[in-house]
């Protein structure tokens, strides 16, 4: 059974945040997944950058082909008549 265990690293050092592993003299085997602390980043900044990449999205007027949106969307879902719905 694997357990999961929480630590903070320090340099090179694993420092245990709450129950600490079996040891024994042989080394063990660990695999670390360091998280994004975003407590760090604050709601504000979060929200300017969003909208400067939703600013660069609609500067890219990637849609500019498409004259006819409802059109387009039927193309590319593939649409078909339904029966009774096209009378």
């Amino acid at each position: 059974m694997q357990r999961i265990y929480e630590a903070i690293l320090k340099g090179n050092l694993l420092e245990w945040a709450r129950e600490v592993p079996k040891q024994s003299d042989h080394p063990i085997r660990v695999y670390v997944t360091l998280q994004e602390d975003r407590s760090s980043l604050s709601a504000e900044f979060r929200r300017q950058k969003t909208v400067e990449i939703l600013e660069k999205i609609a500067a890219s007027n990637v849609c500019a082909d498409i004259s006819d949106p409802v059109e387009w969307q039927r193309e590319l879902r593939q649409d078909r008549p339904l029966p009774s719905r096209d009378e």
